[in-house]
């Protein structure tokens, strides 16, 4: 999917006329500054933050289905340009009546995760900032299905972003790259996964410490951890809001829903099969 320069330009204008003239607008710093994707932003050397992110994923082809993940993180800046995050995460389930799934309705603790960037541009001194990104998490059950299980996976994304307007319009772009690796308790069903793809987002500053913009996605997913076996793609598009509460601390909202996808060997203008009709994530962070 390609997206045309003249329909960019257009967008940037208008997204541009809602800018409020009078308002002095602040650097944009976009480490936080998304909802489904990242920046290129790490933060400053002695840097300390708690971030709370909740996550939650709707509706499949059929039936009831609701999953709340729960995230509480800690992270650091030890060096220049150097992030550090560590996390623990709970995931509540209501699965019911949803065609190839167990019914279940559980809140269990999930797992930990790890989360290491580093910003090789700075978009203050190139002409666009890049940071590759390398998020490893151990999981004691599927996050898909809630089955209990031993689950390994990885996320090794490539952020680009670059202010369209100086501290006005920042736009940015994802490559990720996520393997997963499953074996289910009871059964010893081992399983293989992975899914690739591509983000853009844009965001408008529109009052000093407020942003909002959009977030598109294509996502694909696969048998198999390279890339073996294609299953389904999705497209997700939605809007997020980003607020600088105060000094210390922010809210991030972002909203998405799958708007085309089609599972492999169907003719469905949806895949609610490999993905869920919406999802939705709620991000609180403040520095100590």
């Amino acid at each position: 999917m390609s997206f045309g320069a003249p329909a960019i330009r257009i967008a940037v204008l208008c997204v541009s006329t809602l800018i409020p003239p009078c308002a002095h607008a602040e650097d944009i710093d976009t480490e936080h500054l998304f909802g489904f994707m990242i920046g290129t932003d790490v933060g400053s050397v002695g840097e300390r933050e708690f971030q709370s992110q909740t996550t939650g994923r709707f509706s499949k082809a059929a039936g009831n289905y609701r999953a709340i993940n729960q995230e509480l993180e800690l992270e650091f800046v030890p060096t220049d340009n150097f992030r550090i995050e560590v996390g623990s995460s709970f995931a509540a389930y209501d699965i019911n009546g949803v065609p190839g799934f167990e019914d279940r309705r559980q809140l269990n603790w999930q797992g930990v995760s790890l989360d290491l960037r580093y910003k090789f541009l700075d978009r203050a001194a190139a002409p666009f900032g890049l940071t590759f990104a390398l998020e490893t998490h151990a999981d004691r059950i599927d996050e898909m299905t809630a089955a209990p299980a031993s689950k390994y996976g990885a996320e090794l994304t490539l952020a680009i972003d670059r202010e369209l307007i100086p501290n006005r319009v920042v736009a940015a772009f994802n490559l990720l790259y996520q393997p997963e690796w499953t074996r289910f308790s009871g059964t010893g069903l081992a399983q293989q996964e992975s899914t690739a793809g591509g983000a853009v987002a844009v965001m408008a500053q529109i009052w000093p410490g407020f942003l909002i913009g959009g977030e598109t996605r294509y996502l694909r997913k696969y048998d198999g951890i390279g890339l073996d076996e294609l299953t389904g793609q999705a497209l997700f598009a939605g809007p997020t809001a980003y607020l600088q509460l105060s000094e210390r601390s922010r809210l991030t909202f972002a909203w998405s829903a799958q708007v085309w996808g089609r599972p492999t060997g169907a003719t469905a203008s949806l895949d609610l099969i490999n993905f869920e009709r919406h999802h939705a994530r709620l991000i609180f962070g403040v520095n100590f």
